[in-house]
């Protein structure tokens, strides 16, 4: 893959519905060889697809937050139990380093967010806790 096709990819992810004419014209490239590189990527594997993303998707969760979280002692599969049981929690992830568990959370407002962050941190075990609300999602995928 070289750098004409690095660039293809990279405006393909901005807008995959792009026609071959506009790609080639972003990337002052012919039609014919926007065509090919796009044949011989999916070919070879290296584009397996092209996906939609729906408004619902993304204002499924309009206010979005990372809670990484420091358990004390040997709580972790206590507080994980009790982090699974909260629908507002879209996901757990264990991890290295200063924090033990980073929880994905997803509410309709602000207000809920806080709820849900003043009964997680009451938990037993939880010794600390930093929060990310999430602005903007750049790219995302399974």
């Amino acid at each position: 893959m070289d750098s004409s096709d690095k660039r293809l990819i990279s405006v393909l992810r901005h807008n995959g519905r792009a026609s071959v004419s506009d790609l080639a014209t972003t990337l002052n490239l012919s039609r014919a060889t926007v065509r090919s590189r796009l044949d011989r990527l999916q070919a070879s594997g290296d584009v397996v697809g092209f996906t939609v993303v729906l408004k619902e998707d993304v204002a499924h969760d309009p206010v979005r937050a990372l809670m990484m979280i420091g358990i004390e002692g040997r709580g972790t599969d206590r507080v994980i139990r009790q982090l699974t049981a909260l629908p507002q929690v879209r996901a757990l992830h264990s991890t290295n380093g200063r924090w033990d568990v980073i929880a994905e959370l997803g509410t309709e407002t602000l207000e809920a967010l806080d709820d849900v962050l003043s009964c997680i941190r009451k938990f037993d075990g939880i010794s600390q806790s930093e929060t990310s609300l999430l602005l903007s999602t750049r790219k995302s995928g399974a």
